[in-house]
């Protein structure tokens, strides 16, 4: 395993737009050049929400833009941390530390990488694809939310084997970007798949060839049933799995170990800590997801 402590530093990021949408969900842009510089895909920052909270909240990197220096988090109101974070305004300060944790690996770009979120599991897909964009990959979105989703949508131009009549919407940002996408809800969203997005994506594999699915590898994060379903998928066609966990931290600095997952690694079991070690990791050494 990597260690990635050596990543980490405090920051003090400046937000600079603060945009509240439906179903309490908020996306932040922070400025922040030393970890828009530094951050990769599936790592996290750690964030001081208000004087009065101690404790800090971690939340998953977006998009990074090390030219301008931004960082964006998308985070959904849940406890009073978050709420917290919510009330904080554009010109204000938070300490942060970042960026943290074991990135995606994202170095064969020949492959096709299949991106699955799922609601405040869908940024580090959104951060992966953006990577891979730029590096000359090519990877696939597919976003799930029981809420509506925090961005402009719109029919999508790339035509997807495998998919239904009525998925027709993407991401605008990414569509703008030349990165398929598609969306699934179990909310009677107009323009989604109606279903779990694990399902969504295996349409689209199922509707390729043998060759072309071995040619895939599985990116996801999200709640953990929907990662039980990639790891799943990924086992019934043979494809890969890098999953990101969601748990909850407390230093997220791996000094409490409050946040460990059993691994069994070349038939040794050991327990990993989710906010260093992690959170990504191959499905492959994850028992829980076996």
């Amino acid at each position: 395993m990597l260690n990635h402590h050596a990543t980490m530093f405090e920051e003090n990021a400046k937000i600079i737009a603060h945009v509240h949408h439906d179903g309490e969900q908020a996306i932040m842009r922070l400025h922040a050049p030393k970890t828009a510089k530094q951050a990769k895909a599936g790592q996290f920052v750690h964030l001081r929400v208000s004087q009065a909270k101690a404790l800090r909240r971690p939340i998953s990197i977006m998009l990074c833009n090390a030219e301008k220096g931004t960082v964006d988090l998308l985070y959904k109101k849940i406890g009073e941390g978050t709420h917290q974070l919510a009330e904080r305004k554009v010109g204000e300060s938070l300490a942060m530390l970042g960026p943290i944790g074991v990135p995606f690996n994202l170095s064969d770009t020949s492959k096709r990488y299949i991106c699955i979120g799922g609601g405040v599991g869908i940024p580090p897909m959104v951060f992966a694809a953006d990577t891979l964009q730029k590096n000359g990959g090519r990877p696939i979105v597919f976003a799930g939310s029981e809420v509506p989703f925090p961005f402009a949508l719109k029919p999508s131009t790339f035509l997807l084997p495998g998919m239904q009549g009525n998925t027709t919407l993407t991401i605008t940002s990414l569509e703008e970007r030349d990165i398929p996408c598609r969306l699934a809800s179990n909310a009677g969203l107009y323009g989604c798949y109606e279903g779990h997005v694990p399902n969504l994506a295996r349409d689209y594999l199922l509707a390729l060839n043998e060759e072309e699915r071995q040619q895939c590898i599985l990116l996801s994060c999200g709640p953990h049933p929907m990662l039980h379903a990639v790891a799943r998928l990924g086992r019934e066609l043979n494809i890969p799995a890098q999953l990101s966990l969601e748990e909850y931290m407390a230093c997220a600095v791996g000094g409490c170990a409050g946040c460990v997952v059993k691994t069994l690694e070349d038939g040794q079991e050991k327990y990993r800590r989710v906010c260093v070690d992690g959170p990504v990791f191959d499905a492959n050494i994850l028992p829980e997801f076996a």
